[in-house]
């Protein structure tokens, strides 16, 4: 034969009665179950109750010889569960207290009691006994004060329900739990110091701002500004420092006819964590416009001083022509100006960019130039002047981040400038413009003055004398007036 060959295959013809006889079918599962569970299926044959003297008449009899077989052959499906989930497992389930136990049921044993049916529930609490008025109950050996064991254990977890919702304690009362005094107390502080532990963190969550420093007041703020029709829409954080987030804003228009709003708009939000300003204070503690105000305010108050100490200086300045952020309004710690680039791209820092040999040169003289206007015609030293706080925008230098600056009358002021010499001559002269002076040169050509030291030491010594007298004149023939008598201030709205 052709191993290849179609098998012969015998077919054993069968009538259509047969196929749709339902004996046949009952006589067919009847043999798989036999041949799967031959035990089980064979214990659960049989007629409901054997004897002769059963009396069938009575529907009692007939309702619990049918519950009796219905319970029999749930017990059976039960098994037979059991046995194909376990199989040949080492760890088997159990559907035990799910079985029906029947009174009438022959095939459990005496012993066999479920723990439903006893009388003590070790899982249920037994009933408090309330303690009379005379303080103990009982006589005796069998007497039974207050500061019972088991009667104070109960009393303290039934007290746990007393406790803040957000400290969960479980089902200590369902139970039955006994707890010490000793825990008791403990868990009880436990649960204050939670409790004052999530005030303080609501607290600061509502009064200090985020990561990104939109906390809710914040975007109160910004929510009425969009909606006064005063900024059109903001897009999204563009800078993050720090002390402060700036965001982008497309303007909007202004209730005012002769304020007119860019059509972008850079909103810095200083932070109102207190963390980040601890080291920054001398900045406007000494500073006299604003050193009166400064002891009278809480910490938060100072943060919003600070912005507005920005806003005056970012106004001086641009009375003096020296190019930087436009201010068009101050609301708290919200300060918008105007946005310094393009299309929702902020102009790059000079640390960013890469310059050619002339623009660098030519950025040299700008700065130059602007430290001299800022010291002489604003009054002012930047205090914080580097790459980092320069953009490079339209072919010319912007400066931006003069919340930290100061009058030249200020006790540290000279330091300041001195420290911002040295920033802008180490940058340019590590750009290669051979033209840049060293620190000292460059601050005797912003200040006028005419400090002649050989070495860094001498000249920082001499310019600590200089401040000591300038502050000695301060304080005996009184505050030195600025040179703007007003600042032409924008409008500074605090509701």
């Amino acid at each position: 034969q052709c191993p290849w060959g179609a098998p012969n295959t015998t077919s054993i013809s069968c009538s259509l009665a047969d196929v749709m006889s339902e004996q046949l079918a009952k006589e067919l599962q009847l043999e798989e179950e036999n041949a799967a569970f031959p035990e089980v299926v064979a214990a659960a044959e049989g007629p409901f109750i054997t004897g002769e003297d059963i009396d069938t008449s009575s529907d009692l009899m007939l309702a619990q010889m049918l519950q009796m077989e219905f319970d029999r052959e749930y017990d059976a499906q039960l098994r037979r569960e059991e046995k194909k989930i376990n199989g040949d497992s080492k760890v088997s389930i159990s559907f035990e207290n799910y079985r029906k136990v029947h009174p009438y049921d022959s095939d459990s044993s005496e012993d066999e009691v479920d723990w439903q049916d006893t009388r003590h529930d070790p899982y249920r609490a037994d009933k408090p006994t309330t303690t009379p008025r005379k303080g103990f109950i009982g006589k005796g050996k069998d007497i039974t004060t207050k500061h019972d064991e088991v009667v104070c254990g109960r009393k303290n977890t039934a007290r746990m329900e007393n406790f803040a919702p957000e400290f969960q304690v479980g089902d200590g009362i369902g139970m039955d739990l006994k707890l010490s005094n000793q825990v008791f107390n403990a868990l009880k502080q436990h649960a204050y110091s939670e409790e004052r532990r999530s005030a303080r963190l609501h607290e600061k969550k509502e009064h200090s701002t985020a990561e990104k420093a939109v906390d809710p007041k914040t975007r109160l703020l910004l929510y009425k500004m969009v909606n006064a029709g005063m900024l059109e829409t903001i897009t999204g954080c563009i800078s993050t420092g720090k002390e402060s987030v700036v965001f982008h804003a497309y303007g909007g228009k202004s209730a005012a006819e002769d304020k007119v709003i860019p059509p972008e708009c850079a909103i810095k939000v200083f932070k109102t964590t207190l963390n980040e300003f601890k080291n920054r204070d001398k900045y406007i503690k000494d500073d006299y416009r604003f050193k009166d105000r400064f002891s009278k305010l809480n910490p938060r108050k100072i943060i919003r001083m600070w912005a507005e100490k920005e806003m005056h200086n970012l106004t001086r300045m641009q009375h003096a022509g020296i190019p930087c952020p436009q201010v068009v309004i101050l609301k708290k710690h919200v300060l918008v100006m105007s946005f310094i680039g393009q299309d929702q791209v902020p102009a790059p820092k000079l640390k960013d960019v890469t310059l050619n040999s002339e623009d660098m040169k030519k950025a040299y003289y700008q700065i130059l130039n602007m430290m001299q206007q800022l010291y002489k015609e604003c009054n002012l030293v930047h205090a914080d002047l580097s790459e980092y706080n320069m953009l490079w925008h339209d072919g010319k230098v912007w400066l931006i981040d003069v919340s930290q600056s100061v009058e030249p009358t200020h006790p540290h002021g000279l330091e300041f400038l001195f420290r911002d010499c040295r920033n802008v001559s180490q940058f340019f002269q590590k750009g290669g413009v051979a033209e840049a002076l060293n620190e000292r040169e460059l601050f005797n050509a912003v200040s006028g003055l005419t400090i002649t030291a050989d070495n860094e030491v001498d000249f920082q010594a001499e310019i600590e004398a200089l401040e000591k007298m300038n502050e000695d004149h301060v304080q005996n023939h009184g505050k030195k007036l600025s040179m703007f008598s007003s600042d032409g201030d924008p409008p500074i709205c605090d509701e």
